[in-house]
């Protein structure tokens, strides 16, 4: 790794004289070209400004070099630290020689800066981030394989950047960011996130939280036990040996088209409660939801629940589609008063049993509690609607969840109209989804109504807080008990250049806040380690796979708000700059996207397993040349070969997933297969389809 640490040097005998009673001084041509070698040498691997040494001191028998912050973004690693210490010790006049020698930067020494999962000897005595101990939010449980090396049990919060947003002082929706090369980064960044980023980390087993809306369907259907609006669907109990009743306090209800204010959804209905029951002597009681869908297509599945002090860790959801029967097991300890995923499911228009969601009050555990509420299927158009009036003119509310009453100017007595985004929920910022997801206010709008751009960029870090309050993580906090284990916000706006250079990716991070530690005591330099791997593991795929030249910025160690507020290792990324050309002649390619959004991936595998004592394994490359032929009058043989990844030696195939659709049905939940070919039987009569994944123990394949 290359350093250009040693022209610093340049100021040392001048810092040192004072302290030893006469060094020998350096001479300026040999300090101007050992700081114009390396300075040659550090440029290959990462683009800085210049390093200085800005102080000297001798702490009993240590000599202590202090470099300015731009050393830290050097990418320190076992081998280059080594260097550097013999580097600049061969530089040091022969009287420091009795010294042990340390560098120090950003408040530390750069062998501490050394992400653990790369040092070959673990620290003992460093406090990991590992909320481990209790059972993950969703558990699927209709997937034929298990990955034991990758995310199982792990909660990951991140963010495509931002969104369509309301601006009172041009009165409009608006997107937040500039439009050039044919897209915006409100767009660009869901353009990772969405189809490559999120089902990569969900493929490696993690349960992954957006406080965006995910899912591109423009319908959206809501089932809920308060009834439902504009619709024939349904909601019904059946009463085993339990019977079901009215839960205390509030739940969900949709009574109308549009929410503007604090208005919560989900403090404006009720729930349902019942016990659970083991093993199969008991009549099981369920709840079902069967929505009346517009067109057939692909829908995102949400369920709602409350969560309450003797709640089930493993409550039964089942869900009917195209495809089959997919079940999952949700703890409602944690999660309780908003939309949870569970998956994105083919259904066909209109109401049938084929098409519906039900909980079963079955468990491993009897007695404890089982709660219903509403579920929502498929993303829909935005909702939250502003009201358009003069500029910074707002009207006198009250808060959802118990704010002071906000107090603004006089105003006239207009009924100024409300207006909505008129776009798919997807597009809009956070700030709306949060109000829809029934987040309290206090989380989403930091200006209490004022300011929704604002609002938007704030909310995401207060969020996270939220997801994790009460938690291990974060037990200080209320919120919703779910034990986070990092968070990550993705950008793309990293600047311009005014020629064909590429301004390349930029990692933010920030320790100086909370004593310099999570709630749960470990070092907040841990976001320092995350980001680290990340940059790196981005860096390197890009330049072996499309452009050598790709630069590598800084990792900056500033305030940056989404970046300070997360009480978890929390990395901002800028990616690069959708307003420049050079970066953007790559951006565009969604082959780049993938390889970007398996890189960020890796990066986060790489720091979570650290944090877990466990070894990791990439999940494997997509599987290619597939190909079928008739072996018999009705049946077909499948092969195809695994593909190596010449970036990653762990991303290895071991088995095989095959998935079948027959007709105009959809994929089934799949088989699993030890070789590269499967055989099966045609049924007569019927087109059918097939694809292929390859899994390890780090989790399954793209298709």
């Amino acid at each position: 790794m290359n350093v250009r640490l040693h022209f610093l040097f340049t100021l040392l005998t001048a810092s040192l004289i004072p302290q030893t009673g006469g060094a020998q001084e350096l001479s300026t041509d040999v300090r101007q070209k050992i700081g114009k070698f390396l300075d040659a040498t550090a440029r290959k691997e990462v683009s800085v400004g210049r390093i200085r040494i800005d102080s000297v001191s001798i702490e009993g028998n240590t000599l202590q070099l202090f470099a300015n912050m731009n050393c830290a973004y050097i990418p320190f690693r076992e081998d280059n630290v080594t260097e550097i210490y013999q580097g600049v010790q061969a530089l040091l006049p022969a009287e420091f020689s009795k010294y042990n020698l340390q560098i120090r930067t950003n408040k530390r020494s750069i062998e501490e800066l050394i992400p653990q999962a790369l040092r070959s000897k673990k620290d003992k005595k460093a406090k990991t981030f590992n909320p481990a101990g209790t059972k993950p939010l969703v558990t699927a449980l209709s997937t034929p394989y298990t990955p034991t090396n990758g995310l199982k049990n792990r909660h990951i919060a991140l963010w495509q950047s931002h969104g369509f947003y309301y601006e009172p002082k041009l009165t409009r929706w608006e997107w937040q960011r500039a439009r050039i090369f044919q897209t915006v980064e409100d767009l660009y960044t869901q353009s990772y996130v969405l189809p490559f980023l999120v089902p990569m980390l969900e493929n490696a087993g993690a349960n992954v939280l957006i406080p965006r809306e995910r899912d591109s369907q423009i319908a959206e259907v809501v089932v809920d036990n308060d009834g439902c609006l504009h619709s024939r669907s349904v909601y019904t109990e059946k009463t085993g040996d339990k019977n079901w009743m009215q839960g205390t306090g509030e739940g969900f209800a949709h009574l109308r088209d549009q929410y503007i204010n604090f208005e919560n959804p989900f403090r404006e209905g009720t729930f349902r409660t019942v016990k659970t029951v083991k093993g199969k002597k008991e009549k099981e009681s369920t709840a079902e939801w069967i929505p009346e869908l517009p067109s057939t297509g692909q829908y995102a599945v949400y369920v709602s629940y409350k969560s309450l002090p003797n709640s089930t860790d493993d409550a039964l959801y089942t869900v009917y589609h195209k495809g089959g029967v997919s079940q999952f097991k949700v703890n409602q300890q944690m999660g309780g008063g908003t939309w949870i995923y569970l998956g994105t499911f083919g259904f066909d228009a209109g109401k049938s049993d084929a098409g519906k969601v039900v909980l079963s009050n079955r468990s491993d555990k009897a007695g404890r509690i089982v709660t219903a509420d509403a579920v929502k299927i498929g993303g829909g158009m935005g909702n939250m609607a502003r009201r358009i009036s003069d500029a910074g003119a707002t009207e006198n509310i009250k808060s959802s969840d118990g704010n002071a009453a906000i107090v603004h100017k006089e105003m006239p007595k207009i009924d100024y109209p409300y207006e909505i985004s008129g776009y798919p929920r997807f597009c809009e910022a956070a700030r709306y989804w949060l109000q829809w997801a029934g987040i309290p206010d206090s989380v989403y709008s930091d200006s209490q109504g004022k300011n929704d751009y604002t609002d938007d960029y704030k909310c995401r870090g207060i969020w996270v807080n939220y997801l994790a309050g009460g938690s291990t993580v974060n037990p200080t906090e209320q919120g919703l008990n779910i034990p986070v284990d990092m968070a990550f916000a993705f950008h793309s706006d990293a600047g311009t250049t005014l020629n064909d250079s590429i301004i390349g990716t930029l990692g933010i991070y920030y320790t100086n806040v909370y004593n310099e530690e999570y709630a749960n005591g470990a070092s907040r330099y841990l976001a320092h380690d995350m980001t680290d791997l990340i940059q790196s593991n981005i860096v390197r795929d890009i330049r072996s796979l499309y452009e050598p030249d790709w630069t590598r910025r800084g990792m900056w160690n500033q305030s940056y708000y989404e970046a300070r507020v997360p009480r978890v290792p929390t990395m901002l990324l800028e990616l690069l700059s959708h307003q420049n050309f050079a970066d953007m002649r790559y951006g565009l390619d969604p082959r780049f996207r993938f390889t970007v959004s398996r890189a960020i991936y890796k990066g986060m595998l790489q720091f979570i397993c650290s944090q877990y004592h466990m070894d990791y394994i990439v999940q494997p490359l997509p599987v290619d040349n597939m190909a079928l032929k008739m072996v018999g009058e009705n049946e077909i043989e499948l092969t195809w070969q695994p593909v190596a990844d010449p970036l990653e030696p762990t991303a290895n195939a071991e088995k095989y997933i095959v998935y079948t659709r027959i007709g105009d049905g959809d994929f089934d939940n799949g088989v699993l297969v030890d070789k590269n070919t499967y055989r099966t039987a045609l049924p007569a009569g019927m087109v059918c389809s097939y694809k292929v994944t390859a899994v390890n123990k780090g989790g399954e394949s793209f298709p």
